[in-house]
């Protein structure tokens, strides 16, 4: 599974990766998040972990992320150490005439009975994604 969204935020770049990366700000603007906290101490950097609760086709699902890979001001990304689902989120931010562009990759396996609804799974994240952007747009540009 891959789904790959992305949006322009009228807001700098510095201003939109600093909101994004700290995870804490996720339930702010992702939906179906309930809580999200650090698991390891700042700074942010590649190894940090955090944790965080998320509704997803009514159940609750708690997860913890290690960041793999990040770039300061530009890219974050997060693969779970401990999940119901399995996945990537990639965060990239660049510069975008007068704001921002931002752009999400999720990748992940669809485990056991779930793979017969793969389809309608990635379809389900594509959407909750876009509607997130929504959100953060609504946040950031307001």
């Amino acid at each position: 599974m891959k789904v790959n969204v992305d949006v322009h935020i009228n807001r700098p770049p510095a201003d939109l990766f600093s909101f994004i990366s700290n995870f804490t700000n996720n339930p702010k603007w992702q939906g179906g998040m309930v809580e999200a906290w650090y698991t390891t101490d700042p700074p942010l950097r590649t190894g940090s972990t955090w944790s965080q609760v998320v509704r997803f086709l009514g159940r609750r699902i708690e997860s913890t992320f290690e960041v793999v890979e990040y770039q300061p001001g530009r890219l974050i990304k997060a693969t779970t150490i401990k999940s119901l689902f399995p996945i990537t989120v990639t965060r990239i931010v660049e510069p975008e005439n007068d704001g921002s562009r931002m752009t999400a990759i999720v990748e992940g396996d669809v485990p056991g009975l779930f793979k017969l609804a793969e389809p309608l799974l990635t379809k389900q994240i594509k959407k909750r994604v876009e509607r997130d952007f929504q959100n953060l747009q609504r946040i950031l540009e307001h």
